[in-house]
């Protein structure tokens, strides 16, 4: 009986030192845990913020990139209508000269042959014959030639009108030359103001397709990084999961012992105190008669 109360008491206190390690582990484990699972939460929080932060990105380099493509669109627009309008002004200009240049020469030559007829002395011998003048307007000058003046007077009513029609041909022919530069001045403008224009919108095709290329890549760079934050997320949320069930077996292996811990303690204290008692006393020991001798010794 005695060597039974030595083993139960050595069990009791080896259940306590299972105890003592079991309460240190559940606490430990239960902390580190905690701070995982908190840990865990905050990623998935910092990737739920990232993965939001990103999707603005995109969202927002999206719309950039449509207005670049659209403003680049509308310049090349712009350019290819500019150009038709060049082209055309400068038919317009070309043709405008030719016309003039053809009028003034058959002006010129008409104001020579008047001059042949009432003012030879200042009539220039024509080199080349205006053919195509001629042809077109000598059958009318057969059918209809002027008739010579019969008196000195009508000779000087003739000269008189030859003069007017000679000083009418010079201010035609001024207001021609007048057109004429004009048409050359604007003509210069327009060119000089077409080419600017040529040159301002290369600068900008370049500098906005430069700025479409780099937001085009800094979306596909934002595009993967969505991708990762969302496996990152996804990753942290099975993590989490895992823990929280770790967590749960925790709480449903140390609850128990965490929360009698001490009053297990406390009874297995008492079981052993008792089992010392019952051994000393199954051993022979009078506790009442070992206190009273001791009494006895000490008066004696």
């Amino acid at each position: 009986v005695i060597a039974m109360c030595d083993d139960m008491v050595k069990i009791l206190k080896q259940e306590q030192v299972d105890d003592d390690s079991k309460k240190e582990y559940c606490a430990v484990q239960l902390d580190q845990f905690d701070d995982k699972k908190k840990a865990t939460e905050r990623s998935i929080s910092d990737s739920e913020l990232a993965i939001t932060n990103a999707e603005e990105g995109i969202s927002t380099l999206t719309e950039e990139i449509k207005a670049l493509a659209a403003g680049i669109k509308d310049l090349d627009k712009s350019v290819m209508t500019a150009t038709e309008q060049r082209k055309q002004e400068n038919a317009e200009y070309k043709e405008l000269v030719a016309s003039d240049s053809q009028a003034k020469e058959l002006l010129k030559w008409a104001k020579n042959r008047l001059n042949k007829f009432y003012h030879p002395k200042m009539y220039v011998a024509e080199a080349v014959l205006v053919q195509t003048f001629e042809h077109k307007h000598a059958q009318r000058a057969q059918d209809a030639p002027p008739p010579p003046p019969e008196t000195w007077d009508a000779y000087a009513k003739k000269s008189q009108e030859s003069t007017g029609v000679l000083t009418m041909i010079d201010l035609l022919i001024k207001d021609l030359d007048k057109e004429l530069t004009e048409a050359e001045t604007e003509e210069k403008d327009s060119q000089a103001e077409y080419e600017q224009l040529m040159s301002d919108s290369a600068e900008k095709r370049t500098v906005d397709s430069k700025s479409l290329a780099d937001k085009e890549a800094a979306r596909a760079d934002l595009e993967a990084k969505l991708e990762a934050h969302k496996e990152s997320k996804a990753v942290a949320g099975k993590e989490l999961m895992a823990t929280l069930k770790y967590i749960q077996s925790l709480h449903a292996e140390c609850d128990w012992l965490l929360q009698y811990y001490d009053v297990r303690k406390e009874a297995r204290a008492g079981e052993i105190d008792s089992l010392v008692k019952a051994k000393a006393i199954l051993s022979g020991a009078d506790f009442s008669l070992m206190q009273g001798r001791g009494s006895f010794r000490g008066s004696a």
